[in-house]
Order: structure tokens, then C-alpha cells, then sequence
């Protein structure tokens, strides 16, 4: 045949496929250049195919192949970061835990302080200590960019400032008090009232003013005051007259006279309804006087604490609250 001196002026060397495989086993064996071997030879054979390399490729010396041991973006690691985050998530629940039991514990301390007014010294140091706590554990450390979570009425519940209203002292009169100071915010006009509401035998009333505030820093207000009110006595149903009243400190009998207060009982309620069907008494306050700030040291969903521009701090809960039930 022509072909063969061709192939009989190279050395050559028999290879036979190690196949165990029939399917791959060669019938004829190949020849191939022995000089020639380190070059790219092409080999066509139609019933053999290359199942696998020895060498080391793209998956690294100890991959198995892609879905082998080797440890990629799928491995380990996504699991340290799991466990990570779980223990983050958990650490939040329990920092969110203690912050209602402080929270809790405030409230309670606030029992029959009478807003403040009546707390011992020590009673306003565990009540400041408490505060302090919850400032520094604040989930909205910037509040006026969630305004929205200063929406509706909050009690004052606390305040240093026994300057709010001259009437707190409590020295009004043996029948009057002070029923409920109260501040209500609406943040899409940018309005705050305020109200002290009194109780007294016969009705009640109230005294309030209207404000506008203006967001200065993330945390702090400017508030005008524009708008005094004082309400229209509102009668009450039916009114006990109590068997004795404390005057600075004294217990006065009040059984010797109770036919006496009962006419004027009578007497006094006819003058209420008169009264209560008049609007109320609206007056405008001083210019630069009746500015003030407030700094919101702590908000979330039902309590809120500020402090003012002489350093006094005023504890707020949210109307509707489950801190108002002792």
C-alpha cells in the first residue's frame, strides 16, 4: 500500500485504549508518533470519547467538580452569616423586652406621685434614673423624621417643672382639681394644644392653648404659642357631696351643713347649665413670651419623654395606653 512507507519513517508506539468498557474498547489500534506526542495531534475516532482528566481544572486540585466537597459562596460561610444574624435578631428581642420592662417600671414609680407634684427626693431619683435608661435605649433617635409618630393625644403622666401651670399646686380650692393635663399633636398642620382639665363638685372646665411648632433638628421643635382658651363649664350628672374636705392639712366636717351645700348645690348647677351653653373664652398670648422648645429624648408607640428649654423633663403617655392602668 502507498501509505505505509509513510508512516515506517517515524518510530512508532502501539497504544491500546484502557477502556474496560466494550463500548469504548478499539478494535484497530492507533497510531502515533512517538516524537510527535507533546505536539496537538487530532485524533477522529467515532466510537471514542474522553470521559474525564486527571488533571487538575478550573474547580481547583481537591474539587470534585461542581457538585464535589470544594467549599464556594454556597458553603460555610453562608452559614456563619446566618448565625450571625440570628444572634443579632435575638439580642433585639431581648434589648426590646427590657426596654418595656424599664418602661413598666417607670410607670409603676409614677403611681400617686401625682404627676410629679407629691414625689419624695428619692422617689425623683429613681424616677430620673429611669428616664435615663430609656433615652439611652430610644428606638427613634431621630423623632421628627417619624412625625407621624407623634400623632394624637398624649397624658402627662410626669414633669420636674412645677411651673407649667400655677394651678398644680394643688391650692385652688379644697373642691377643685386637676383632672388630666393632656397635649394633643397633629403633625400633618403642625398644631399642638394643650389642656388642663379641673374637676370640680359641679362641673367641669378646662384651659387650654393652641401652638404651631417648627421642626429645627432632628429631635427638637420650636413651639409658638398663639391661643389661650378657657373652656365653658361642663355640668356633671349627679355630684356626692363628700362627708368631710382637707384643708392645709385639716379635716373639716361637712355632715352639719349638708342641707345648707345641697341648696347651694342646687343653686350652682342652675348657674352651670346657663353657663355651659356659652362658647368659650378664646384670648391671644404675647408675641416672644410664649415661645418655647422641646427636645424628644424618647418616643415609640405609647411614650414619649421631652425635655424642655429650662431642663425640665415632662413623661408622656399615649391615650388608650395599657401604661395608664397601674
Amino acid at each position: 500500500m502507498a501509505t505505509v512507507p509513510l508512516f515506517t519513517q517515524f518510530p512508532c508506539k502501539t497504544l491500546v485504549s484502557s477502556f474496560s468498557n466494550p463500548r469504548f474498547q478499539s478494535k484497530t489500534p492507533i497510531l502515533v508518533p512517538i516524537n510527535s506526542i507533546n505536539r496537538r495531534i487530532a485524533v477522529h475516532r467515532p466510537d471514542f470519547k474522553v470521559r474525564a482528566s486527571d488533571v487538575n481544572d478550573e474547580w481547583g486540585p481537591d474539587s470534585k467538580g461542581r457538585g464535589g466537597d470544594v467549599e464556594d459562596e454556597w458553603g460555610p460561610e453562608r452559614g456563619s452569616n446566618s448565625s450571625v444574624a440570628g444572634e443579632v435578631a435575638e439580642e433585639a428581642i431581648e434589648s426590646a423586652e427590657e426596654t418595656e420592662r424599664v418602661k413598666r417600671v417607670l410607670a409603676d414609680s409614677l403611681y400617686g406621685t401625682d404627676r410629679g407634684l407629691s414625689a419624695s427626693s428619692e422617689t425623683r431619683a429613681e424616677i430620673s434614673e429611669l428616664i435615663t435608661q430609656l433615652e439611652s435605649r430610644n428606638p427613634n433617635p431621630a423623632p421628627n423624621e417619624a412625625l407621624f409618630l407623634l400623632n394624637g393625644k398624649w397624658i402627662l403622666v410626669y414633669t420636674s417643672f412645677v411651673g407649667l401651670f400655677p394651678l398644680l399646686s394643688r391650692r385652688i380650692s379644697p373642691l377643685v382639681k386637676v383632672d388630666e393635663i393632656s397635649q394633643t399633636i397633629d403633625s400633618d398642620s403642625f398644631t399642638v394644644h394643650n389642656s388642663v382639665l379641673f374637676a370640680g363638685p359641679l362641673a367641669t372646665t378646662s384651659l387650654s392653648t393652641n401652638a404651631k411648632f417648627e421642626v429645627r433638628s432632628p429631635k427638637r421643635v420650636q413651639v409658638k404659642f398663639e391661643q389661650g382658651i378657657i373652656g365653658t363649664p361642663q355640668l356633671i350628672d349627679s355630684t356626692e357631696i363628700p362627708e368631710f374636705i382637707e384643708v392645709l392639712g385639716q379635716k373639716i366636717d361637712l355632715n352639719p351643713i349638708r342641707g345648707l351645700l345641697t341648696s347651694v348645690q342646687d343653686t350652682a348647677s342652675s348657674v352651670a347649665r346657663t353657663i355651659s351653653s356659652q362658647p368659650p373664652l378664646k384670648f391671644s398670648l404675647p408675641g416672644d413670651s410664649a415661645q418655647s422648645w422641646l427636645l424628644t429624648t424618647y418616643l415609640d408607640k405609647d411614650l414619649r419623654i421631652s425635655r424642655g428649654d429650662g431642663g425640665s423633663v415632662f413623661v408622656l403617655i399615649r391615650e388608650g395606653s395599657s401604661l395608664l392602668n397601674p
